[in-house]
């Protein structure tokens, strides 16, 4: 009977020790292993842009304004002078659909816990939560009603920058790898030249 037991104990150590070898030491929340790998130059003009939603729906929030002589008709191509994320900067985009609004650079803390993200790239004033008819000013605050990264709808931004322009939803693939990336929202006119 003790030779039993000592036995099991034994096993079960070896058990225990058998599965903590497989332990790779990567403690890293599952909820951050979809992130798409981002390389540090892209990311020093600002932060936040690695948990970033790149392919969208196409929805349009309500009230955005198509613009009526954008640069970029719908349908033509341009290529990307942005790098909002890896693989986006010298990439050639379809534009799938040209607004006038207001555009934002935010500063906002996620929902969803983590860093401040600081200067994201953009927001427009029809994806600001009762904004009103008057385009913000930078300091203003306001809370957002887009979902371009996880734990961004519903929180409460500052304004970094504003700027009346038109904005760009696009279509590419992306330098790297190649990804297709579709409704891309957002890129400003001055972020495209032509072919």
């Amino acid at each position: 009977m003790h030779k039993n037991r000592w036995t099991m104990g034994f096993l079960s150590l070896l058990a225990a020790l058998t599965l903590s070898a497989c332990n790779t030491g990567n403690d890293m929340p599952n909820e951050n292993m979809d992130m798409d790998p981002v390389n540090e130059d892209s990311m020093n003009h600002d932060s936040g842009h690695m948990e970033m939603e790149h392919s969208g729906s196409g929805e349009l929030p309500a009230g955005l304004e198509e613009a009526e002589n954008p640069l970029y008709e719908v349908g033509s191509q341009a290529v990307i002078n942005s790098d909002h994320m890896e693989g986006m900067k010298g990439a050639e985009a379809t534009i799938v659909g040209a607004y006038d609004t207001t555009v934002y650079a935010v500063t906002y803390t996620p929902a969803n816990g983590g860093e401040p993200v600081s200067n994201h790239k953009w927001v427009i004033h029809e994806e600001l939560e009762n904004a009103g008819e008057e385009p913000l000013e930078p300091g203003d605050e306001a809370v957002l009603a887009a979902d371009h990264m996880k734990g961004m709808d519903g929180v409460t931004a500052t304004i970094d920058s504003a700027e009346q322009t038109t904005v760009y939803m696009i279509d590419f693939n992306t330098t790297t790898g190649n990804d297709k990336v579709t409704n891309h929202k957002w890129v400003t006119e001055d972020e495209l030249s032509a072919n």
